[in-house]
């Protein structure tokens, strides 16, 4: 039975609850809601979990695909070593960053969000996962350096002695079909 990467969901998950909770919290500043000044902690909560989520990590098999412009933000999530590579922490942290979002309508559905992206990390870090950054881009081997001589006919290709002789007779350029062909009345 194959083994869940729990992490790989929570990081999805946290991410697009990173935005939810940053767009509420753009939505009650913006039309100064009573209690805005949650609006705005939920702003800076969903900015900070937007650049710490924003990497992915390193799956245990197969391939790790980045995300287009990652490597600036590995860089910066690996430099705070246990604090980000901890899914532990990670969990506690997002538990902590979405109760002030339920004091709010416009924020709470970012704050359900990154709630349940904590259970998932919770999840991850009991099954033993943990943050590992993809620093490098591995290089696949080119395809045009394996091919040494390209086909010289079109396809479909006939086996070689069936294809086409040259055109100088014409009764021997012409293909031989292998089955015979009559017309049935």
């Amino acid at each position: 039975m194959a083994k869940i990467e729990w992490a790989m969901w929570a990081n999805e998950q946290a991410l697009a609850a990173g935005l939810i909770y940053l767009t509420g919290g753009i939505v009650g500043v913006a039309g100064q809601f009573r209690g805005w000044q949650f609006a705005a902690f939920g702003i800076a909560a969903g900015v900070f979990v937007c650049l710490l989520e924003y990497p992915r990590s390193k799956r245990g098999k197969g391939t790790s695909i980045e995300r287009s412009g990652q490597y600036c933000f590995t860089v910066c999530v690996k430099s705070f070593g246990p604090l980000t590579r901890n899914y532990y922490v990670r969990a506690f942290l997002h538990a902590a960053l979405c109760v002030p979002g339920g004091f709010m309508l416009a924020t709470v559905l970012g704050c359900v969000c990154l709630g349940m992206a904590s259970l998932i990390y919770l999840s991850a870090a009991i099954h033993g996962e943990h943050w590992e950054p993809i620093l490098h881009i591995e290089t696949k081997k080119r395809l045009g350096e394996s091919i040494k001589e390209p086909p010289q006919n079109p396809p479909p290709r006939p086996p070689p002695e069936l294809r086409r002789k040259k055109a100088d007779n014409l009764d021997a350029a012409a293909y031989d079909n292998p089955m015979s062909v009559t017309i049935n009345e």
